[in-house]
């Protein structure tokens, strides 16, 4: 699911933002939630502190001593892949979406078939997108392949697990395993994880747990690539810790 953030310092112009959003999804069958509304730039970068987002649409004109632009300069210094779309009642400040490398800005008042227009293309910008998101269901399913923990094969289904909520798929185990990345890996004959969500790894039981306490299991044949792929992509002192809780 896309995670959508909007800010807006206009009450009334946030909530028809958000009530359109939804609409927009509801009528694409987009897989996406606005899982915030805020009216300052400081609820929205604690918010990304502690979040992933994928969608920022932020008002230029924040009536605040941070801007939109200001909230898009710190966020594209640690996120350079969160989509960011800027509205304005300004059209002189709309050159300033290519210095944030926004994918779109919108006029205010905010026409309802021109967002429609420009989330539709953003929906397909990702589709496109080879790395950062796993599309299953015909791509009716987007996932954030950074908040998947690991995969599992239950019968002729995939179950995909993220710290929030579970996806189901019968698309096949061997073909999502040949298109994700390095740091998913086949740990059991039913599972892949992603090992850069592991919190904790008993070797002795041969169990991994993830940032969200669910396990699941290292098979034996397996455990060697496993635990050498695993060591390979992570800190020493990362690797200190864990070996410390076997």
């Amino acid at each position: 699911m896309l995670n959508f953030v909007l800010c807006d310092d206009n009450l009334p112009t946030l909530n028809r933002l958000n009530k359109m959003l939804e609409a927009i999804f509801i009528n694409n069958n987009i897989d996406a939630t606005v899982s915030l509304k805020a009216q300052s730039s400081t609820d929205v970068l604690n918010y990304i502190e502690n979040n992933k987002v994928d969608v920022l649409v932020l008002d230029i004109n924040l009536k605040e001593n941070m801007s939109g632009c200001d909230i898009a300069d710190t966020v594209r210094k640690n996120n350079k892949d969160v989509y960011i779309i800027f509205t304005t009642g300004h059209l002189e400040y709309a050159l300033l979406a290519y210095k944030y490398k926004t994918f779109d800005y919108l006029p205010k008042p905010i026409i309802e078939e021109k967002l429609e227009e420009t989330i539709l293309r953003l929906m397909d910008d990702i589709e496109k997108s080879p790395a950062k998101f796993l599309k299953l269901n015909n791509n009716k399913t987007i996932i954030n392949q950074d908040d998947i923990n690991y995969i599992r094969r239950d019968g002729m289904k995939l179950i995909v697990h993220t710290d929030d909520r579970t996806y189901e798929s019968y698309t096949s185990f061997n073909k999502i395993e040949d298109c994700l990345p390095e740091n998913f890996v086949r740990c059991h004959k039913s599972f892949i994880a992603n090992v850069n969500n592991i919190t904790n790894i008993e070797t002795n039981k041969n169990i991994i747990t993830f940032s969200n306490n669910e396990n699941c299991s290292i098979g034996a044949k397996y455990k060697n690539n496993f635990m050498e792929v695993f060591k390979n992509g992570i800190s020493s002192n990362n690797l200190d810790s864990i070996n410390n809780r076997k």
